[in-house]
């Protein structure tokens, strides 16, 4: 019997502490007394917190500034830097052309082309060579463009021949020269 008593009293005295520890730990971080005050975070936790962030983005700023320069030089070294440097990829803009006898323009389809000094010749396979967006009509294969006029290929494999020791053409779209 005083084994039981013993024993009975081993564990109400554990059921008391048990309770009486979880009333403790469940009253701990109440409004009257938070386990982090309001004064903490204002002032240490937040302020360190702006930093290390200000200082993330800062870094990543600097790779993305970094990243976009190279991306915007890779670019101008693939269209020539927009001075029509001998290759183009349609960025918008018309790029003066200054062509010599004895050179080759390749155009790629939606090439844009209007002749403004000089004289030139379009070379095809088939007809119609180019479209003639002034007047809605096609010229073919040998045709001499006429100034002032915009042209556009619509087919692949259309090459343009200056005549004129001196021509001068606008050109937007795709376009390389040989």
């Amino acid at each position: 019997m005083k084994k039981s008593r013993k024993w009975i009293s081993l564990v109400l005295v554990l059921a008391l502490l048990t309770l009486g520890g979880g009333a403790a730990l469940a009253s701990a971080g109440g409004a009257n007394d938070p386990l982090v005050t309001l004064s903490y975070l204002q002032k240490q936790f937040l302020p360190q917190l702006l930093q290390k962030v200000g200082e993330q983005t800062a870094s990543r700023q600097t790779v993305l500034s970094k990243d976009l320069s190279d991306q915007i030089e890779k670019y101008k070294q693939e269209t020539g830097g927009g001075s029509g440097g001998g290759t183009g990829t349609g960025d918008g803009g018309y790029t003066l052309l200054a062509l010599t006898t004895g050179k080759t323009v390749h155009l790629d389809v939606g090439c844009e082309i209007l002749l403004r000094v000089g004289s030139a010749r379009i070379n095809a396979n088939t007809s119609p060579a180019l479209i003639d967006l002034s007047t809605g009509g096609t010229i073919n294969n040998g045709a001499s463009l006429t100034k002032n006029h915009l042209y556009m290929a619509t087919i692949p494999d259309r090459t343009l021949s200056p005549t004129a020791t001196d021509t001068k053409i606008l050109i937007r779209g795709g376009y390389s020269v040989t």
